[in-house]
């Protein structure tokens, strides 16, 4: 049965004065440990937030061709998904959750996506997913592609998940510039910076990591409490085109 307690969150330096960020290797190290406790009903769900050292990390699909274009070394991960970065200024969560009866592993990647969507409507910002793919977005402004804020990947081993997403606060994203994110040539990448400037201009307010990661707890605690709910409606196609391609 699972542990009867609800969600737990580990804030693993990122409440620290200064923030400590955290080496990749060593935090997978640390969600194994907690998943086999989790999986072993030992103890609740838990939630770890991180901020991590830059790295790139390549899931079981990552073709050879979307690798760092310059040669940079590259963690290979046990997670589904293809290549992505990590680093300063955006927000890592990896929510180690068991998966009810029932709850298969796209239910749940759905119920990290919704999460992730109603968060940002928090911040006035309307995000959403794209059929076909995983992750958040924003929708194409006419000129270019689909941007995606939240890249998802995870691993379900003992009716357990491991692994999770990464939202782009505020981050440098030419960290991005060096691969094929997530293996999607055709889309953007964009940050809630880049988004709360769209909408309130260049003075608006951007909330910290710790800020967010705050903001996302009890909504992460509802969908993790896998009740129904009424999903967000998908984002608009885009129209430009110049992106009129179709979806891998």
């Amino acid at each position: 049965m699972p542990h009867p307690e609800g969600l737990e969150f580990e804030y693993l330096g990122i409440t620290e004065v200064p923030p400590v960020r955290t080496e990749y290797r060593w935090c997978w190290d640390h969600q194994r440990r907690v998943h086999a406790r989790v999986s072993a009903h030992e103890i609740p769900d838990t939630v770890i937030y991180v901020e991590h050292d830059p790295v790139y990390t390549a899931g079981r699909r990552t073709r050879p061709q979307a690798y760092p274009f310059d040669g940079t070394p590259v963690v290979p991960v046990d997670r589904g998904g293809e290549i992505t970065w990590h680093g300063p200024g955006q927000l890592v969560g990896y929510p180690i959750v068991f998966l009810q009866r029932g709850i298969g592993v796209v239910d749940y990647v759905r119920r990290v996506e919704e999460s992730i969507i109603r968060l940002l409507a928090g911040y006035d910002l309307q995000a959403g997913r794209v059929p076909g793919r995983t992750g958040v977005w924003f929708p194409s402004d006419g000129t270019g592609p689909e941007r995606k804020i939240c890249a998802i990947g995870i691993r379900v081993s003992r009716q357990t998940a491991m692994h999770g997403f990464a939202l782009n606060i505020d981050p440098q994203t030419t960290g991005f510039d060096n691969i094929i994110p997530c293996g999607i040539a055709d889309a953007d990448v964009t940050t809630m910076a880049r988004e709360l400037r769209r909408v309130h201009g260049p003075e608006a307010r951007i909330p910290g990591l710790v800020e967010v990661a705050r903001s996302l707890e009890p909504i992460l605690t509802e969908m993790m409490a896998f009740r129904p709910y009424r999903m967000s409606p998908d984002i608009p196609r885009r129209s430009h085109p110049a992106f009129l391609h179709p979806i891998d």
